[in-house]
């Protein structure tokens, strides 16, 4: 599989604007907006997706709500397979199952459609997201996966802050791969 290389790393870090103090005093939040509306950024992070994810066979990708829709759907209509919104809880029309996570303030939840992989047991997933911090929102979604009847073959994130232990724990369950690191 490929991995990024110094250039295209230094497009997408160049891409990226940090927003100090948000959402609480002492965050710097990573804003993947300016990369979005940057042309280049945004053709180099989906060439880059589509190149490492070709030939791996996979059935579906699914994206967390609601940065991982903007990814993962544009790259499952390059990949020629179906894209799942993994969703929070009270927002998908049909039967769901659903799976608690810990915030620092307390649980969130949630969910997707019992029939997501359209009944095929044991589908490759692809799980995607823009950031993994502490891991708990992916932890949560790969277990999704994996109740659904599916297999979980890596999750994938534009950045990965590596000072938290969000990368350590969900690789725990699967395979993890970000296209930039910060410490």
């Amino acid at each position: 599989m490929t991995t990024l290389s110094p250039t295209e790393k230094k497009i997408l870090q160049n891409a990226i604007r940090d927003i100090p103090d948000f959402p609480k005093p002492g965050i710097v939040f990573k804003d993947i907006t300016t990369l979005l509306n940057d042309s280049q950024a945004y053709g180099v992070t989906m060439n880059h997706l589509y190149e490492r994810y070709k030939g791996q066979n996979l059935d579906f990708i699914a994206g967390i709500d609601a940065r991982g829709f903007i990814f993962g759907a544009a790259l499952a209509q390059m990949l020629g397979i179906g894209f799942v919104p993994i969703r929070k809880k009270g927002k998908l029309p049909y039967t769901t199952i659903s799976q608690k996570y810990s915030l620092e303030y307390g649980f969130d939840e949630i969910e997707i459609h019992i029939d997501a992989f359209r009944g095929r047991k044991g589908a490759r997933v692809l799980l995607i997201d823009d950031l993994i911090a502490t891991g708990g929102t992916a932890n949560a979604a790969a277990k999704l996966i994996t109740q659904a009847d599916a297999e979980c073959v890596e999750a994938c994130f534009i950045i990965g802050l590596t000072f938290l232990d969000g990368i350590k724990n969900l690789s725990e369950q699967t395979s993890v791969y970000t296209l930039i690191e910060v410490d």
